[in-house]
């Protein structure tokens, strides 16, 4: 269960009424048009779910239990999430399957993951949507060479590509006759980590994905249905002061939501950052912070700096974790000894409103989000929360959300160097 709450008041003029109809009503539209897929992922990758347990069955390392690690060959929209899934889950997960991700071409990081995997345990999933992404065909052709994959024989039951049909990728793993998951056409890459991109990977490591897929659909159909109705006056208020509150800050409280703020920076970043159809750059810059950590840096910026910040908080209500602070009292620093007897669980939090007061007490207008404990269904209406706010938002902001043109140009440029 997600629990929201704001400092901002929001009694809606007809202008903002108008507004928020015009922008639930266009994305009715793209989900219901199909020409935005994302919508419908709750429902259709149940059938992913399916079709990777028929082939699990058929796969003779899969079924016979010799995969211990699902190796995430991706970057961007083919990794951010699942690490953001897998980061939130793991520790109450008992499957004694582990992810690994190649998703940068840092050589060191390359190295040192190469180097933790067993061929014989490893199962690897190329994610590109559009095929040919420079970052993952490189990482793969080294993962070929360091492990001497014989994609022509028993080893491409090793390997997995998860792309659009028809992709270079796609053509690849064809002439191969190599295991491929396809991501709808109108699923943009940000948007996919409940597609193939997500639930492959994350299923094979044990985790419910019926269950991440069921808290997704279930909190789009209550915003559909006339509920939630905070999402669409969280998007008003966004697109109202987007001029003068230019920064919108995630202050996630729990180590493990960091990878979710990772995850939110490239969602909100690629899709808000635009040109207007006026030709007029908008666009709000996203920031993640973790709590209580960056109270010890970065706050005192958001307190005595521009006002021109919004301020989102991610908390826990329930770590499911009982560790107390010792009753011991030291020389010289008995101060502190209040809080002896209490758990962690209860300090983080305190922290939490603490520090979301002092903001309200200096006019930094924030929001937050409650998560009443860490499980699959929470986690996947914490997914299509963001996801449906950024729609909303660029729709009131009359942008393409689903483009990425500055992304393309540095890729434009990429390549033209390499191939000099």
């Amino acid at each position: 269960m997600l629990s929201f709450s704001c400092d901002f008041t929001f009694d809606a003029t007809d202008t903002q009424q108008g507004i928020m109809d015009d922008a639930l009503n266009a994305i009715k539209e793209e989900k219901e048009s199909g020409r935005i897929g994302y919508y419908r992922l709750p429902e259709t990758s149940l059938a992913v779910i399916d079709e990777l347990k028929s082939y699990s069955e058929t796969n003779t390392l899969i079924a016979g239990g010799k995969i211990k690690d699902i190796v995430i060959i991706g970057i961007g929209g083919s990794s951010l999430g699942i690490k953001a899934i897998d980061s939130l889950l793991a520790a109450k997960n008992d499957s004694p399957v582990n992810l690994h991700l190649f998703e940068n071409s840092d050589p060191i990081n390359i190295s040192q993951t190469l180097s933790r995997l067993e061929k014989e345990s490893s199962l690897f999933i190329v994610i590109s949507k559009s095929g040919g992404t420079i970052e993952t065909t490189s990482i793969f052709k080294t993962v070929i060479a360091h492990f001497d994959l014989d994609l022509d024989g028993a080893d491409k039951e090793r390997v997995m590509v998860i792309t659009d049909a028809g992709s270079s990728l796609s053509q690849f793993a064809d002439s191969y006759s190599i295991k491929q998951f396809n991501i709808p056409d109108n699923v943009g890459g940000r948007f996919s980590v409940l597609s193939a991109v997500g639930i492959v990977p994350l299923t094979l490591a044990g985790y419910d994905t019926k269950a991440l897929l069921g808290g997704a659909g279930a909190f789009l159909d209550r915003l559909f249905v006339g509920e939630e109705k905070h999402l669409l006056e969280k998007a008003c208020y966004y697109y109202e002061n987007a001029k003068a509150l230019s920064i919108n800050v995630l202050f996630s409280y729990a180590n493990d939501l960091e990878n979710l703020t990772k995850w939110y920076v490239q969602l909100w970043g690629e899709s808000i950052g635009k040109i207007d159809s006026t030709g007029g750059s908008v666009g709000m810059t996203p920031i993640g912070l973790i709590g209580a950590v960056d109270q010890h840096s970065f706050l005192q910026l958001v307190i005595e700096g521009p006002k021109d910040k919004t301020v989102t908080f991610i908390n826990i209500d329930d770590f499911e974790n009982d560790l107390l602070i010792p009753d011991i009292s030291l020389k010289h620093i008995e101060k502190t000894d209040f809080i002896n007897g209490k758990t962690f669980n209860e300090l983080i939090n305190a922290q939490c409103d603490a520090t979301r007061q002092s903001l309200i007490d200096n006019g930094v207008p924030t929001d937050g989000i409650t998560i009443s404990k860490i499980n699959e269904e929470n986690i996947g209406a914490m997914i299509i929360y963001y996801e449906l706010l950024t729609s909303l938002t660029g729709s009131m902001l009359k942008i393409n959300t689903y483009d990425q043109p500055g992304v393309e140009l540095g890729k434009t440029i990429l390549y033209a160097n390499l191939n000099k």
